[in-house]
């Protein structure tokens, strides 16, 4: 017979067999809601499922409730608190006795009638034992359950058996620790046990629920309040813990668990649950909430570091872990996201002496046991006194705990938990450290395409923007991008700082209408359009008046925001035009800050012909201009207007002689639900002024003569007059060359400043001029260029309006 029974077990799987003897342990302990969530856990850890719920037919028999469910929230699957038992849901199919497997394409066919979850899972559903309902399973493995799992699910429908509180429901005695409200009048059962919990005699107890309430700290009334009102519920597992006022020294915390019931044909619906004390915090692994707890911080982290910190939080307190790593796989070589806690001094010489930043690099190769882990993809458990290698020793001398992360048919990196003092590993914590490293795995392997997602969006996003911010004439300019917390989309907030001739200064700030690549992308047509249109020598006005047409001919769905100032860095004079964007903020030297009232257009992108008027600004030496996006004014709590006053009030505070940490303070306090966009400048003020001159250009035989004597007159009232000859022959070439080939006005512009003389002839043609590379001896002319770049420091061209500015310095002894 025992070879028989040894070539029985030889036929099964390790994993059908440890689930056997796992699920035996469970089932001889007292009945209670705890050891059904403990078998359902078993589908978890020896199948890989998600989520496992059983379901059980109602008092009128005509729907299937959730009676009891752990792993990830129900929400995240989409399954439902109840299903019609007439129904074809795969829950009532397997009530009638038919198990049901069904793949994501499965489900997928089903969506319309949301009976079933929708996304990629596979679903199993298993009549359970007796025939009084069925078992339901969700697992996001890409290969769905395979042969061992469906064995192993098999073995967990035959262990399913229902808890004795349920019976409260049809008025009998709740079991020990368990209790059954009536909802309609209030009245409570509940076990001695439970009362004594409160410090009530059974006969002090008057059977109404509020005698109970009034003995907790009312700080916890209302989250018990939510949970003993009916309308306050839905079917399904209720959870949470409250504190009981003690005659001496600090309340006592319990832990409430509790189901609404519905009521039927005469019957009110009921609360029924149970009560536990637990004021020592205990080791209790066996807790499904943590694993529910735990999946829910999960599914909310967006990066690996999040992830670390979610598994840190649900795992080292209630382990009484003395540390936990949390590291990616990446080419052999563990790279470590979260160390708890996060000294270096707190770890073995080996991770130290990897040590690289701010995170340390543990390689695989030098820790066979990692190694071997990872490569079986099993949880290994090392007590005190083991025979590891120093690596893993040193971090858990007491206990060791090396939990893969598995993600589909790889490793995505490893979970390792430490203690000091020697720890004693419990079937119950082994089992929900396996879960856990399930749901973590699956969490790591989604936050890191969300982090490789988000390295793409910043590396474009800042492409898109300035690198660098030019050094500025008399003033001096900082800027900040922030992008939003909410996701990892792509904003469409920008800014630009652009140097324009005669120490003009545009300052540039937008938004493109919402948070995804398009936003981005149309972000940087319009900046790059925007300066084009700048340099070109456009009035602010018409810059924004290009910029708009060309949106509209773009035939987009998006519009754009956006504010323009140029400022004449010599006069301390700007003009401001706004397209539908928030006004300047000035802070005047003496701390008063001023919303500009500068008069405002359409979005550009709307309106095809739009009037974009110009609002004169006057800046004194010392007024900083702040521009900004409605990312940091706005809020959920706040409209513009209040945000608005609430950026000058902080401009007004601020210590204008450092706009970096200025900066970085207004950015601190951004509510950060959208990208932020920043820009500040302070006017000082040129110290020394340039010389400036004019001449237009007549078309007459001697314009030439007239452009040299110009030129030498107004050199002489600057008191130039020696090294002037090369000047005199750069204009003649110049001027020449505009009259003979191009057409309508020419102009010849002289700027003197810093020992620098600056010629410049502007015409009408848009045309550059060539430099020839090589000429003929009998040629008659194309040496004009060449002359000019003998004879000149520099010289180059510039579009202007329409045409183009040539242009030549000469530095002056």
């Amino acid at each position: 017979m025992a070879n028989v029974a040894s070539e029985g077990a030889a036929g099964r799987s390790t994993r059908t067999l440890r689930a056997e003897g796992a699920l035996a342990a469970v089932t001889v302990e007292p009945d209670s809601p705890e050891r059904m969530r403990r078998v359902l856990e078993q589908a978890l850890v020896f199948a890989g499922a998600a989520f496992a719920a059983v379901y059980t037919p109602g008092a009128d028999g005509e729907q299937l409730r959730l009676t009891e469910s752990a792993g990830m929230p129900k929400t995240l699957c989409g399954v439902r608190d109840s299903y019609p038992a007439a129904g074809r849901s795969p829950v009532a199919e397997a009530h009638r006795g038919r198990p049901v497997w069904l793949t994501p394409e499965d489900l997928a066919a089903q969506a319309q009638s949301r009976r079933v979850p929708s996304r990629d899972f596979h679903l199993a559903a298993l009549p359970v034992r007796g025939g009084g309902g069925c078992l339901l399973v969700v697992g996001e493995r890409p290969g769905g359950f395979d042969a061992d799992d469906r064995v192993c699910l098999g073995l967990v429908a035959d262990a399913v058996d229902f808890p004795a509180p349920f019976a409260a429901a049809e008025g009998g005695e709740p079991p020990p620790g368990g209790f059954s409200l009536a909802m309609d009048t209030g009245r409570l059962m509940v076990d001695p046990a439970v009362l004594e919990l409160f410090g009530l005699e059974p006969g002090d107890f008057d059977g109404r629920v509020e005698t109970l309430l009034g003995l907790t700290v009312p700080e916890d009334l209302p989250s018990l309040m939510s949970v003993v009102e009916a309308d306050h519920m839905t079917i399904g597992e209720r959870e949470l813990e409250f504190r009981v006022l003690q005659p001496a020294g600090p309340p006592k915390w319990l832990r409430l668990r509790g189901r609404l019931l519905p009521g039927g044909e005469g019957r009110s619906a009921r609360l029924v649950g149970s009560v536990a004390d637990v004021s020592t915090l205990r080791s209790d692994i066996t807790d499904v909430a943590r694993v529910q707890r735990l999946a829910a911080a999960l599914a909310t982290a967006v990066t690996v570091r999040d992830v670390g910190k979610a598994v840190v939080a649900a795992l080292r307190r209630p382990l009484r872990a003395d540390r936990i790593a949390l590291a990616e796989l990446e080419n052999e070589r563990l790279v470590v996201t979260v160390l708890d806690p996060p000294e270096p001094e707190a770890w073995p010489e080996l991770w130290r002496a990897e040590w690289r930043t701010e995170w340390p690099e543990a390689p695989v190769r030098t820790m066979p046991t990692l190694a071997a882990a990872l490569r079986e993809g099993r949880a290994s458990i090392w007590p005190a006194n083991s025979m590891l290698e120093t690596a893993l020793a040193e971090v858990g001398p007491g206990g060791l705990a090396v939990l893969p992360l598995p993600a589909g048919n790889r490793m995505a990196g490893a979970c390792l938990i430490g203690w000091d003092a020697p720890h004693d590993f419990g079937a119950d914590e082994r089992a929900l450290l396996t879960a856990a490293a399930g749901l973590a795995g699956q969490a790591l392997t989604r936050a890191r395409a969300l982090d490789a997602e988000h390295e793409l969006v910043g590396m474009l996003q800042r492409q898109l923007l300035p690198r660098r911010l030019p050094r500025l004439p008399g003033a001096v300019a900082v800027a900040r991008y922030l992008p939003s917390t909410v996701g990892l989309e792509l904003g469409g907030d920008w800014y630009d700082v652009i140097p324009l001739p005669d120490n003009h200064v545009a300052l540039v700030i937008g938004d493109v209408q919402g948070h995804n690549a398009g936003a981005a992308t149309l972000m940087g047509q319009m900046r790059t359009a925007l300066r084009a249109y700048a340099v070109e020598g456009h009035p602010p006005d018409v810059v924004v008046s290009h910029a708009n047409r060309l949106l509209m001919d773009m035939e987009t769905d998006l519009f754009a925001t956006c504010c323009y100032v140029d400022v004449d860095m010599e006069e301390g004079l700007a003009w401001c035009v706004r397209a539908g964007h928030l006004p300047p903020v000035l802070r005047y030297p003496d701390g008063r800050t001023e919303i500009a009232e500068a008069e405002g257009g359409p979005p550009l992108g709307v309106v095809r012909q739009s009037d974009f008027p110009m609002s004169p600004l006057r800046l004194g030496p010392g007024t900083l201009v702040a521009l900004t996006t409605d990312g940091l004014v706005e809020s959920h709590e706040a409209d513009i207007d209040e945000g608005m006053d609430r950026f000058a009030r902080q401009l007004s505070a601020a210590d204008p002689a450092h706009l970096g940490p200025v900066a970085d303070a207004l950015l601190g306090e951004a509510p950060r639900s959208d990208d932020v966009a920043l820009l500040l400048m302070r006017y000082d003020g040129m110290t020394s002024l340039p010389l400036r001159e004019s001449w237009t250009v007549w078309r007459v035989p001697q314009a030439v003569g007239h452009a040299r004597r110009f030129t030498r007159r107004t050199l002489r009232s600057w008191g130039v007059t020696e090294d002037i000859d090369a000047a005199l022959l750069a204009v003649s070439e110049l001027v020449t060359n505009a009259l003979v080939h191009t057409g309508g006005q020419v102009r010849l512009d002289l700027t003197l400043v810093g020992g620098r003389l600056r010629l410049a002839v502007a015409d009408s043609s848009p045309r550059s001029p060539m430099k020839p590379t090589s000429i003929a001896w009998e040629a008659t002319g194309g040496r004009g260029i060449l002359l000019v770049e003998a004879v000149s420091a520099t010289w180059g061209t510039l579009p202007v309006s329409g045409g183009k500015q040539v242009w030549a310095e000469f530095v002056l002894r």
